[in-house]
Order: structure tokens, then C-alpha cells, then sequence
């Protein structure tokens, strides 16, 4: 099995993974992180620059290397869900669910069925009109993934519901805007912590992925044993680029010092 029909898989067996959110919105981004360890990337269509051809493109790329790829899309309308998936997408992050109602529909946009994902036989996920309706059909059920990103103290007291809803299969735990939402001004708090805690409990419970934003390997470490998250969206690749010109620079510069 390739590595992108068994990421949901290994995803709902707590699997460990490790990922970024890649902001820089080209192909060439794609081949060299696919030659890294990571287990996927998450393309960030919220916060960064991705367009429709942009993010085809990057997809087109990933897909004949065989690498799994998320889109965080810029919202959970049913439209932006659809594009991303037929783009060739293994699944959706989709931000600011803080209800089961929003789950729900969140659920019934990236799946087939009545009210739901709309179906076409055409798309690159579909592989260009290659393939029967009643495998595709199947192939969603196994392999398309969605997660659910709870980012507001609301989704917090919402999330053994949200994490209970048919459909969703991960709950993203948004460290820096429930951060602000509990109005502070760092990431440090006994509120986030508790957060952590209660969602990836309520997520474990439902048989639902847990996994957050982390800076660095060893936050991930320090969380997953904290609190058992299992899935780790690491830094992204502006903090890698920054972080090892500047390892290098600095070593020049210190030669005879």
C-alpha cells in the first residue's frame, strides 16, 4: 500500500507523525521535502498565499511522488472542500469548528452522499476518469481524511462532541489562538494545558487522532507524553530556512573567535 492510502491508517492507529504546514506555495517546495522523514505536509491555504493553480500544482507533484498532503483550507465552506480534495488531497484541516453542528457539516462536505461532496469521475483524485464510482466510493471511505481544528474556548467545551461526530477522524488542537482566546499573551498558560489535556482525552475516547502545532521535535515529545498526541504539525519550513542559515552563519562567523 503507498504511502498516501495508508496515511489514514496509520493516522487512526496512533501512529507517531511528523509534519509541517508548508507556506511557500510551490511545486519545488514539494520534491524536497518528499526526499525528508516527514510523514506529510499540510499545505496552509488559510494563512498563506495558495491559489487554485498553485495548490493543483503542488498536488500534481505530491501525488506522482506518492506523498501525503492536507490542505488547511481558508474555510469550511463546501466549496473549498471540494477543490482541495479533488485537487488530489489525502484530507482537510478545516479551522474554527467549535460546535458538533459545525463538525457535522464539515464531515458531510468532504464525503460522498446526499447533501454532501459533490462527485465527479474527472478530478486527479479520481484519477481523470479511470476509475469505476463503486472503487472510488470505497477509496474515500478508507482513505480521505478529516480533521476538525479547534481553536476557540468554545470548541473546547464542545470537543467530546465535535470529536464524537461521524466523519471526523482528528481534532487539531490550536495552541496559539486558544491561547488568545483565553486572553493571553503567551502559549504557557494552565488553561491551554487543560485544553490539551480534555481534548485529546475526548478525542482518544471517540477512537479520533489527536495532534497539534508544535514548535520543535522536543515539544512534541514533551506533549505527546503530557497528553498523548500523536500527530505533530512542526514549525514550517520558514522556521527551517531561518533556523539553519543562521546555525551556518553563525558558524562563520565564529571561525577564529
Amino acid at each position: 500500500m503507498s504511502q498516501t492510502n495508508s496515511f489514514r491508517k496509520r493516522m487512526l492507529s496512533g501512529d507517531l507523525l511528523a509534519g509541517t504546514f508548508l507556506k511557500t506555495p510551490h511545486h519545488v517546495m514539494i520534491e524536497v521535502l518528499a526526499q525528508s522523514k516527514l510523514d506529510f505536509l499540510c499545505l496552509d491555504a488559510e494563512h498563506a498565499p495558495f491559489d487554485r493553480s498553485t495548490l493543483d500544482s503542488c498536488l500534481a507533484v505530491a501525488n506522482a511522488l506518492d506523498f501525503p498532503i492536507l490542505i488547511r483550507v481558508g474555510d469550511s465552506s463546501h466549496r473549498e472542500i471540494l477543490q482541495a480534495l479533488d485537487y488530489g488531497a489525502v484530507g482537510i484541516v478545516a479551522p474554527h469548528i467549535d460546535t458538533a453542528e459545525k463538525a457535522k457539516d464539515l464531515a458531510r462536505a468532504a464525503r460522498f452522499g446526499l447533501n454532501g461532496r459533490g462527485y465527479a469521475g474527472s478530478s486527479r483524485w479520481a484519477d481523470y476518469g479511470t476509475q469505476k464510482m463503486s472503487d472510488l466510493l470505497e477509496k474515500s471511505k478508507k482513505e480521505t481524511v478529516v480533521i476538525a481544528q479547534i481553536e476557540e474556548p468554545r470548541g473546547v467545551d464542545e470537543a467530546e462532541a465535535i470529536a464524537a461526530v461521524d466523519g471526523i477522524d482528528g481534532v487539531f488542537i490550536g495552541p496559539a489562538d486558544l491561547s488568545v482566546g483565553y486572553g493571553k499573551t503567551d502559549q504557557n498558560s494552565q488553561d491551554l494545558q487543560d485544553a490539551l489535556q480534555h481534548v485529546s482525552t475526548v478525542a482518544h475516547k471517540a477512537q479520533k487522532a489527536a495532534m497539534s502545532f508544535v514548535p520543535n521535535a522536543q515539544k512534541a515529545q514533551d506533549w505527546h507524553k503530557a497528553y498523548g498526541l500523536t500527530m505533530f504539525f512542526i514549525a514550517s519550513e520558514h522556521s527551517w530556512l531561518r533556523n539553519g542559515a543562521n546555525q551556518d552563519a553563525k558558524g562563520v562567523h565564529n571561525i577564529y573567535r
